[in-house]
């Protein structure tokens, strides 16, 4: 068990929409070194999580503490300067920019040129495919390229913890386990990440702990390993 204080920390979380509760009292925490997966099914609440942890969306009850401070209230680009970054779902990248100007951007809240021009090499270096495009304009590129430059432009910012948001979703089979290899990659180089994923069995495969979100409330918790043998999981989002 990793016994040092919670980097994230998730508390009473509720989020509404209009007059619909989205998230209703969710309450989990990240830890250190640790990759957490968060899953559940289409409509769980779990991407309207994470935008209002980034600021996103506003919460209406309840607290995120991010390294022992309350972060409600903040923005997402004063986030992301205190190492709280997100990959949206959807990528979310610059399609009229190329590979390395997408990536120039992650490293916007940076000013040491030397560096961010270390960093894109080691972003080349997880990913082959953006280094032999690098001129490339982002919108030309597939699904799983957008995805992976998206992963990219995140790790230009040097997260502390990393959100990601469905990186699996829409692409191919060969693609999916392109990404989780990524994704276990990054996690393995010491970044501590907060995975939400429909892909219940892939996602906990990585994970140390895993979360279970469902109509809006975390219902289930537990190691990993746990939570991919448990019946009702596996019944539930396994197909088994």
């Amino acid at each position: 068990m990793n016994n040092t204080p919670p980097l994230l920390k998730v508390t009473g979380l509720r989020v509404a929409y209009g007059g619909i509760q989205a998230v209703k009292g969710a309450d989990f925490e990240v830890r250190q070194g640790e990759l957490v997966s968060l899953i559940g099914a289409n409509g769980a609440g779990k991407t309207t999580t994470l935008k209002a942890i980034t600021g996103i969306q506003p919460i209406a009850v309840g607290d995120v503490q991010y390294l022992g401070k309350s972060i409600r209230g903040q923005g997402s680009w004063d986030l992301a300067r205190q190492g709280l970054v997100m990959v949206p779902e959807g990528r979310g990248t610059f399609t009229r920019m190329t590979i390395v100007e997408n990536l120039q951007m992650g490293a916007y809240i940076r000013n040491d040129k030397a560096e961010i021009e270390a960093d894109i090499d080691k972003v080349f270096g997880i990913f082959p495919r953006l280094k032999e495009r690098a001129q490339q304009l982002a919108g030309t590129m597939s699904g799983g390229e957008q995805q992976m430059l998206a992963m990219g432009r995140a790790l230009m910012a040097r997260p502390k913890v990393l959100l990601l948001d469905e990186p699996s979703m829409g692409l191919s089979p060969i693609m999916v386990d392109k990404i989780f290899e990524v994704v276990d990659t990054i996690h393995r180089q010491g970044v501590t990440i907060l995975l939400v994923e429909q892909n219940a069995s892939r996602a906990l495969a990585l994970a140390n702990r895993g979360y279970v979100m469902e109509s809006g409330e975390v219902t289930m918790t537990g190691p990993a390993q746990q939570l991919l043998n448990d019946p009702k999981v596996r019944a539930a989002y396994l197909g088994e």
